[in-house]
């Protein structure tokens, strides 16, 4: 079995991305690794080039800055690294710069590509979530996070990144997946509020005009990371290769309890999910067969 690991970059340590962690969490289990690398203002390239060199292969890019409606030159830009996979694959594993996968999982995600690996049916694998905010202690619980995503898929014409990279579709239909007892852990919403909030004024550019910035993000010093509700604390472990960086953690952050109540209905719904098993309204760009 063939596995090839893929994924985009641009500014990593200029915004603080855990790309590098991103990186080797997989990388035990990928033959090789595509990064598309965009021109950066930092020294990015030079920590993707540092990481292992004999798997990692760069393909460097120019992100087209005018792209600036729902996201979407993250797709070109995954593209642009899916385009790169070598076609001899049997699975090609996209991580995102602020995701990790625990080690604990490798040999659950290695069991499930080789027994879906022959089958046709197949077209993805399926990854539940864990959304930290604010600090490494805390976790998302509201409905307002995405809790599953597909990060594992064929590399079959017609199998392109969607809308803005957070999943993928075969001739704009929804893959037919299965889901993996594996999660991966996001920390996209876990930095110094210094880097936060200099990594929104700049990832929202991507998404939106810049009367829409100027109206919707204000230029502050930090982000103000005390604005929601939902959290709960963390009692798992920490994926090794995330250890390093928090214990560099320099900021201090915990949950105010009368803004961290879910409203009503969230907690209505939630129940309800708890009792049954399913998200009602739930937004999924899968099928699970």
């Amino acid at each position: 079995m063939k596995v090839s690991g893929f994924t985009i970059v641009r500014n990593a340590v200029k915004f603080d991305y855990p790309v590098a962690e991103a990186i080797r969490s997989i990388l035990p289990l990928c033959d090789e690794f595509i990064v598309a690398a965009g021109k950066s203002d930092d020294s990015t390239r030079e920590l993707i080039a540092s990481i292992d060199p004999a798997k990692i292969r760069i393909v460097d890019t120019v992100w087209d800055d005018t792209l600036r409606e729902g996201g979407r030159v993250l797709a070109v830009e995954t593209n642009k690294a899916l385009d790169a996979v070598s076609n001899d694959n049997d699975w090609a594993f996209y991580i995102q710069a602020d995701e990790v996968v625990p080690q604990k999982y490798l040999s659950l995600i290695k069991s499930g590509m080789e027994s879906y690996k022959d089958d046709p049916r197949v077209e993805g694998l399926l990854f539940n979530y864990l959304h930290f905010f604010g600090s490494y202690d805390y976790v998302a619980s509201s409905r307002d996070w995405y809790r599953r995503e597909v990060r594992i898929i064929r590399k079959q014409p017609g199998i392109r990144s969607y809308k803005d990279a957070q999943g993928f579709r075969k001739q704009g239909k929804k893959l037919r997946v299965k889901l993996l007892d594996a999660w991966i852990y996001h920390y996209g919403w876990v930095k110094s509020p210094v880097f936060q909030q200099a990594k929104l004024e700049s990832f929202h550019k991507y998404w939106h005009s810049d009367s829409w910035l100027k109206n919707h993000v204000p230029v502050l010093p930090e982000f103000d990371y005390t604005n929601i509700s939902g959290l709960k604390p963390f009692t798992g472990e920490q994926p090794e290769v995330m250890k390093q960086r928090i214990a560099l953690k320099n900021w201090d952050f915990h949950p105010e309890p009368e803004k961290n109540k879910l409203p009503l209905t969230h907690r209505l719904l939630n129940g309800i999910e708890d009792l049954i098993g399913w998200r009602l309204g739930e937004y999924k760009n899968y099928r699970i067969i």
